[in-house]
């Protein structure tokens, strides 16, 4: 199989910018940048990313602000916070050398087994198998494991085998093949199963049970949330906070929000006592939209407040429409802000 997967991986490997270097510090910015995102959206922000800050020492002198704006539209925000703390572990812990063998990747924040593995086995060529999406595809059915892969006892067990497969050399090229090998020809939908190098050995397809591999446990239901932003601005002036780090979009910023029960009336919005403290001139709801995310369902509903004074309490903050660019907002917001024609 080991040798299958590199001939293959030989002939069909992407041309990713990650791939043109051994440097650990740019392998892990490609791998968290990769963890929830798609190959295309994670290139153009890696190219970002490496522009802004090009080495460990430059991210570890950012600020949240800083990384946040670079990270704007990524989702899952903790991920470039904890990039920012792993910096600073590096230049404290490490001497500025960012590390490339298993267990010191591990020190870092946000890197686990699978992340460690990567970059210790593509920089080092240590023996550490990875195991990702594409990964437990493939080996499902390979072998037609019907144990669920998001229980502790389905990771384990491909963990497992992931770890007998892997050759003693040129780990990191296998590990990059394997993954490669499920995402282009081992795809969720429509696997190229007729001009699969395994397809005569592989025992969800002679079974007919390829579209049943892998086995998932369902997710719990979608929380909703109902959302109801307020845009209180006088001219060009408005009014925001930034959340804070218990919470969704951690330390982005927003409009004043009132989180209800259900969507609010502008009959109960005029009347929150927030709103109160204002001399509102006039209301009116702009737009609503709905924004999913892994857990949650937000219904957001988005106000325009035209008032005759800002008044900013301890978490508020005043800005100008112009600079709007300069503060890392949620996606939603950012549509708004598109729709609207404000500046960005």
């Amino acid at each position: 199989m080991t040798q299958k997967i590199l001939s293959w991986y030989s002939q069909h490997k992407r041309d990713l910018p990650w791939r043109n270097t051994l440097n650990p510090y740019k392998i892990w910015v490609s791998e968290i940048i990769l963890q929830q995102t798609q190959i295309k959206t994670g290139a153009k922000y890696y190219h970002l990313f490496i522009e802004k800050f090009p080495n460990v020492e430059s991210l570890s002198n950012a600020s949240d602000i800083d990384i946040l704006n670079i990270w704007q539209g990524l989702g899952y925000y903790n991920r470039a916070l904890n990039m920012l703390v792993s910096a600073k572990i590096v230049m404290t812990h490490y001497k500025g050398v960012f590390p490339s063998k298993y267990n010191d990747l591990l020190q870092l924040k946000g890197v686990g087994a699978y992340t460690a593995a990567a970059i210790s086995s593509i920089c080092t060529d240590e023996k550490k198998a990875v195991v990702d999406g594409n990964v437990y595809r493939f080996l499902s059915r390979f072998y037609n494991i019907d144990t669920p892969i998001n229980t502790s006892s389905g990771k384990k067990e491909f963990q497992n085998i992931a770890d007998q497969l892997i050759p003693n050399k040129k780990s990191g090229t296998y590990n990059q093949a394997i993954m490669d090998f499920g995402s282009l020809q081992c795809k969720k939908n429509n696997p190229k199963c007729n001009i699969c190098p395994f397809k005569s050995k592989c025992k969800a397809f002679v079974l007919g049970t390829v579209h049943l591999r892998p086995v998932k446990n369902k997710h719990m239901i979608s929380k909703i949330r109902y959302f109801n932003y307020l845009l209180i601005k006088n001219n060009n002036h408005f009014i925001v906070q930034q959340r804070g780090i218990n919470d969704i979009w951690k330390k982005l910023y927003e409009m004043p929000l009132i989180e209800s029960n259900t969507g609010l009336t502008k009959s109960k919005i005029t009347k929150h006592k927030y709103v109160q403290s204002f001399n509102i001139k006039d209301i009116k709801l702009r737009c609503s939209m709905t924004h999913k995310l892994s857990h949650q369902k937000l219904k957001i509903l988005f106000w325009d407040l035209n008032t005759e004074k800002l008044n900013c309490y301890k978490k508020f903050q005043q800005i100008s429409m112009d600079e709007i660019s300069q503060y890392p907002f949620p996606s939603p917001l950012k549509k708004y802000f598109d729709k609207e024609h404000l500046s960005i």
